[in-house]
C-alpha cells in the first residue's frame, strides 16, 4: 500500500499543474477573495474530479477485468493518453489569464458551484481520469482496495499543492508569464505522449516482456552477484 501511496504522489502534483481556465480561476480568485474563498472554490473542482474518476472507474470496470487476459486493450488506453497530450502539445491558442470572479464574501455556494462546474463541463478531465484508470489499473492487480488507496493518495496531493498554490496565488500570478505556461504546458504534453506511447508498446509486446516487476527482479538479482 505504501508504494501505491508513493506512486500516486507525483501524478497528484502533475494533475495540480494541468494548465486550464480551473488554473487560472483558482489564482484569481484565491489573489482577490483570500484563502477561505480559493479553498471552497477548489473543492468544487475536486468534488467534480473524484465524479469523473468513479465514472471513469465503472465505465470502464470490464475492461480492466478483460486487460489481465488481452494485453492488446493497453493500446486503447495508450492512444487515449496520446490523443490528450497531442492536444495539449499543438494546442496554440492563448492561455485565458483573464478570469471573472465576481462572487461575494458570502458567496461561499456560489464559489463551489463554479468550480464544480468548470470542471465538470471539460470533457478532457474524463478523459483523462479513464486513460489513468486504464494504465494503473492493471498494475494494481485491479484490486478495489488498492485503487481506492491509490486515487484517494493521488487527490490528497492534488489538494496540498493546491493549497499552497492559494497561499502563494499572488505570487504566481503575476511569474506565470505566457513563455512559461507554454513551457509547462509543453512539459506536461510530453510527460502524457510518453506514458501513452510506453502503454501501446506494452499493449503489443508479448505478455512477458515490458514486464517492469521482473526487470527490478533482474536488477537485483546482478546487484547481489
Amino acid at each position: 500500500m505504501i508504494e501505491d501511496v508513493q506512486a500516486a504522489i507525483p501524478l497528484g502534483f502533475l494533475l495540480s499543474f494541468m494548465i486550464g481556465p480551473v488554473f487560472f480561476v483558482l489564482l484569481e480568485t484565491s489573489a482577490t477573495k483570500g484563502f477561505r474563498a480559493g479553498l471552497v472554490f477548489d473543492m468544487g473542482v475536486i468534488i467534480a474530479d473524484i465524479l469523473f474518476l468513479v465514472i471513469a472507474y465503472f465505465s470502464s470496470f470490464q475492461l480492466l477485468e478483460n486487460l489481465s487476459n488481452q494485453p492488446g486493450l493497453y493500446v486503447f488506453g495508450g492512444v487515449i493518453l496520446l490523443v490528450y497530450s497531442i492536444t495539449i502539445l499543438f494546442n496554440r491558442a492563448p492561455v485565458k489569464e483573464e478570469t471573472d470572479v465576481h462572487i461575494s464574501k458570502t458567496g461561499y455556494m456560489g464559489l463551489f458551484i463554479k468550480g464544480f462546474l468548470l470542471n465538470f463541463i471539460n470533457i478532457g478531465v474524463l478523459v483523462f481520469w479513464l486513460g489513468v484508470i486504464i494504465v494503473v489499473g492493471p498494475s494494481l492487480d485491479n484490486d478495489p482496495n488498492r485503487i481506492l488507496v491509490f486515487f484517494s493518495a493521488m487527490i490528497g496531493a492534488y489538494l496540498i499543492t493546491d493549497l499552497f498554490k492559494i497561499l502563494l496565488a499572488k505570487q504566481l500570478k503575476t511569474k506565470l508569464t505566457q513563455k512559461r505556461i507554454r513551457i509547462v504546458k509543453k512539459a506536461l504534453g510530453v510527460i502524457l505522449a510518453i506514458c501513452g506511447i510506453v502503454l501501446i508498446i506494452k499493449g503489443f509486446l508479448p505478455k512477458d516482456q515490458l514486464n517492469i516487476e521482473k526487470g527490478i527482479e533482474l536488477i537485483r538479482e546482478a546487484e547481489g552477484q
